[in-house]
């Protein structure tokens, strides 16, 4: 199977609503459409990732979009907990999210985003901006889970 013919599998982590929705639409938008995956903060995001609770029939995903603002678990905490486990730690990890302080990049970057990517406060930046990362993931990026599909 190419890149460009899988379903990419992503998990949404992010406490906004409007912000998931548009990003859903974007995502599901593309060709071919993700499975798309969303908790609303980072304990859920942990629970998820983990196998937990209601969380027990999960998927591992191939791709996680993080908010770094939230309730409970903020999304420095997740990346920290995410990319210190043997078992999560490969899976990839771009931060999206509404900041563009440069120490919310140095952090992100610190515990081993994979990208930081600022929303566009505009719906066609902030279309472009998430297809652009599904585009990638999905057809350009060699993920782990590809050696077994």
């Amino acid at each position: 199977m190419t890149n460009s013919e899988r379903v990419l599998d992503v998990l949404i982590v992010d406490d906004d609503d409007a912000d998931t929705l548009m990003i859903e639409e974007a995502l599901l938008a593309a060709s071919p459409p993700p499975a798309v995956h969303r908790v609303s903060d980072g304990s859920e995001a942990i629970d998820y990732l983990r196998r937990r609770g209601r969380y027990a029939d999960a998927g591992r995903p191939d791709l996680i979009l993080l908010d770094l603002n939230m309730p409970r678990m903020s999304g420095h905490e997740v990346l920290a907990e995410v990319k210190g486990d043997d078992t999560l730690k490969s899976i990839p990890i771009v931060v999206l999210t509404t900041s563009n302080a440069l120490p919310d990049i140095t952090a992100s970057y610190t515990r081993h985003a994979n990208a930081f990517v600022t929303k566009p406060m505009d719906l066609d930046g902030f279309e472009a901006a998430v297809g652009k990362i599904k585009k990638f993931y999905n057809e350009v990026a060699v993920l782990p889970g590809d050696t077994e599909r």
